[in-house]
């Protein structure tokens, strides 16, 4: 076989490939959006077992940079999760393809709940359903917030663990702003990391 052939045979292989991953890349998200209530933090709690988990497609060390990234950016947790992950997984094309699937279905649920508003805020039912899915919210973001916090735990980095005990301690218990909690765990991050460079070129 030729050599154009060749990499003609392995570009359309690659084209497949990165095809499939989009596909799945958007019902996930669709799915995801679609069927999650309780806003940004939980999406993005089970993109982690989507992705992480499921798929094996991102390493938890990588999905936790990549969270703090979401977190720490302005606008919806949610749109700004699927930007980062869409980017990882398949770069534009993922951005596009992960934000619409993320956007499409509250975009579509609350044109159609608007319409039905007064229905919705007078129905006993729907108000006792909500209040249980509470519940259930706070079950998801606690079982994949404690999943993430043991992957620092394992790495053994005993300022990892102090940065993630004092930042819990700071807004729990004292009630900073997430804001200024992340700012400064960025920099004492970013201040670990040129300590390390510099002791490795000493």
């Amino acid at each position: 076989m030729k050599e154009e052939e060749k990499d003609g045979v392995a570009k359309k292989k690659e084209a497949q490939g990165r095809g499939t991953v989009l596909v799945r890349l958007f019902l996930s998200a669709l799915y995801l959006s679609a069927f999650t209530f309780g806003g940004g933090y939980v999406i993005v709690t089970l993109m982690k077992k989507k992705f992480v988990d499921e798929y094996h497609w991102i390493g938890e060390e990588e999905m936790l940079d990549l969270v703090a990234i979401a977190q720490s950016a302005p606008g919806a947790i949610a749109v700004n999760g699927a930007i980062v992950v869409g980017y990882k997984l398949a770069g534009i094309a993922g951005v596009i393809v992960s934000v619409t699937a993320t956007v499409l279905p509250p975009f579509l649920i609350i044109s159609v709940i608007s319409l039905f508003y007064a229905a919705f805020r007078d129905n006993l039912w729907i108000a006792l359903m909500l209040e249980g899915m509470q519940a259930g919210v706070g079950a998801v973001i606690a079982s994949v917030s404690f999943d993430m916090g043991m992957g620092i735990v394992r790495q053994r980095d005993p300022v990892r663990i102090v940065i993630m005990a004092a930042a819990f301690a700071a807004n729990y218990c004292l009630g900073i702003s997430v804001v200024y909690i992340i700012l400064f765990c960025g920099a004492l991050g970013l201040a670990q990391q040129l300590w390390k460079g510099r002791s490795r070129e000493g």
